[in-house]
């Protein structure tokens, strides 16, 4: 498996790969062409097949791909073919909408502690889970197998946040709050700004005037 030096966007894409796909499976279809599987990605078949190549080979020329076995394929080279235990820092409007979506554990990504510094929320139930002291979380890592944080902060706690995280020994975060966020260069940071998108959507629409 050629892992080394691989694109973020190819990552991003084989996210994308795997959704598409997963729509497919859903609907019963069993094997699915590079051009179908192509448009419906909205990318060139040559880029689908160069994404696949940093991973091994796939697909029968002449047939296709079998979506179930491409799906396990992606997300075995993406590492998403097991279980990741998720942390959540932040118990706002945010935070409870995360806690609440269903699709994350259907991915793979089980959110299995809320954490939150403000002590009305502190004991709260949100969606089967209790809101703890972000004091505590170092304490609940190996407990309960915490492996990737969630940062739905405030801006101005979000390095707080990701502190607590670093320090309990987590070594990847998503980060939705509006802020960036310092920390040791082995650790991972994925930044959510759902603001980004409304940007591109409106420069293409003004563009396009």
């Amino acid at each position: 498996m050629k892992t080394q030096n691989i694109p973020k966007a190819t990552i991003k894409r084989l996210a994308v790969y795997i959704q598409v796909l997963t729509g497919l499976k859903r609907d019963g279809v069993e094997v699915v062409s590079s051009e179908k599987l192509a448009r419906a990605c909205s990318v060139n078949p040559s880029q689908i097949r160069k994404d696949l190549a940093y991973f091994g080979e796939f697909g029968v020329r002449g047939v296709g791909y079998y979506v179930h076995e491409l799906i396990a394929s992606i997300k075995h080279s993406l590492g998403v073919d097991r279980v990741w235990g998720c942390a959540l820092v932040g118990v706002g409007n945010l935070g409870r909408a995360l806690l609440r979506h269903k699709e994350f554990a259907l991915r793979g990504f089980s959110i299995r502690a809320a954490f939150d510094c403000d002590p009305y929320k502190i004991g709260e139930i949100v969606s089967g889970l209790e809101v703890v002291c972000t004091r505590q979380l170092k304490s609940r890592v190996d407990e309960l197998g915490l492996e990737i944080g969630i940062i739905s902060t405030p801006p101005e706690r979000a390095q707080r946040a990701a502190n607590y995280l670093v320090e309990g020994g987590l070594k990847g975060i998503v980060n939705f709050a509006q802020a960036r966020i310092q920390v040791p260069k082995e650790i991972t940071v994925e930044y959510v700004d759902f603001t980004h998108h409304f940007y591109s959507v409106a420069f293409n629409v003004s563009s396009s005037d």
